[in-house]
């Protein structure tokens, strides 16, 4: 399983899977992050933590935990 936070800069996959319940899940499939959608990775913070992603031709920054939960293919 390789999630969002498995990827490199300038990667990019299909969102294949959502994990995570309720709330989390419903806030990630609000930022655009839906199975199918095409993820880049533009940057990633010195720690890792934010990911900077490229999600239907907008500009999303999510935590590490949040990508954690989005696994792609």
């Amino acid at each position: 399983m390789k999630t969002i936070g498995d990827m490199k800069i300038g990667e990019t996959a299909k969102v294949a899977r959502l994990h995570g319940e309720g709330a989390v899940k419903r806030r990630i499939m609000d930022m655009g992050l839906t199975k199918g959608a095409q993820v880049t990775v533009r940057k990633v913070a010195p720690l890792g933590d934010p990911i900077e992603l490229t999600v239907r031709g907008y500009e999303l920054s999510i935590r590490k935990d949040e990508a954690a939960k989005v696994e792609v293919e």
